[in-house]
């Protein structure tokens, strides 16, 4: 991947001459792909020759299942911000109680854009991913947002303020204290952690699709189990490519 430095220097109405030359240095950044293997599936010609499905094509299919699971979950996490800053702003939402949260409203989505348009964050290319709880939310408070809730052929909801605006439910979670991210796969606590919506902007983020390959080890190969083994191996990798142009809106807790 190429880092291309900062911008160029611009010069209005200019009457000094020779214009000061300036060096835009760039360089290369090496990203390393993450590896996903699943384990092997055992599937027997015993249970090949007595179901009336293709058990076969099953287990295959839910391989592919279970990787876009946990590679999904893990880019999204990844385009979250680490904690609060100017240029990644972790907000709260200021609606009403909801048993022990507040819910999200438009207001606070308006606050998310103000804080990126403060940021200075392109207009163009801007996500918002809503979790289920503030998918519910704006369903339940806003006709508008819920007339407009599903585009059938693109799978997006309609934009908002902005935003290209999908939903996700396995989105991270936030200290609603210190507005920092809690880890990869941590167990939120019930007294102070809660799940966000994530925005991000896609001139500051990146991914990378390696080879993927299966696995298949084949009952006849098997004399004496006679079993099938089927696993399967893929590189990807999802990453903001700055410290930048990163959002999240956290449910906040009730007071």
């Amino acid at each position: 991947m190429v880092d291309v430095g900062v911008d160029p220097e611009v010069l209005v109405n200019n009457s000094s001459y020779p214009l000061e030359v300036e060096t835009l240095p760039d360089g290369d950044i090496t990203v390393r792909l993450d590896k996903y293997q699943s384990k092997p599936t055992r599937i027997t010609d015993d249970e090949l020759h007595a179901l009336g499905h293709d058990k076969m094509a099953s287990v295959i299919e839910r391989h592919k299942e279970a990787f876009d699971e946990v590679r999904f979950s893990r880019a999204i996490h990844s385009l979250a911000p680490a904690e609060h800053t100017t240029k990644t702003p972790v907000l709260l939402t200021t609606g009403e109680v909801d048993g022990d949260r507040k819910r999200l409203t438009r207001r606070d989505i308006i606050a998310l854009k103000k804080a990126f348009d403060k940021a200075k964050i392109p207009a163009e290319g801007r996500m918002l991913v809503l979790c289920a709880d503030h998918v519910a939310d704006l369903l339940e408070q806003d006709q508008k947002f819920a007339a407009q809730y599903y585009n059938y052929e693109s799978g997006a909801i309609n934009r908002m303020y902005g935003f290209e605006v999908y939903e996700y439910d396995a989105c991270p979670y936030y200290n609603t204290s210190t507005k920092k991210k809690l880890a990869y796969g941590a167990v939120p606590a019930t007294a102070t952690d809660r799940q966000c919506s994530v925005a991000f902007s896609l001139k500051r983020a990146m991914k990378a699709n390696g080879s993927t390959k299966t696995y298949l080890q084949e009952a006849a190969a098997n004399p004496t189990t006679q079993e099938n083994l089927f696993s399967m191996r893929t590189y990807t990798i999802c990453l903001p490519t700055k410290a930048e142009g990163l959002g999240a809106i956290v449910s906040a807790l009730k007071a």
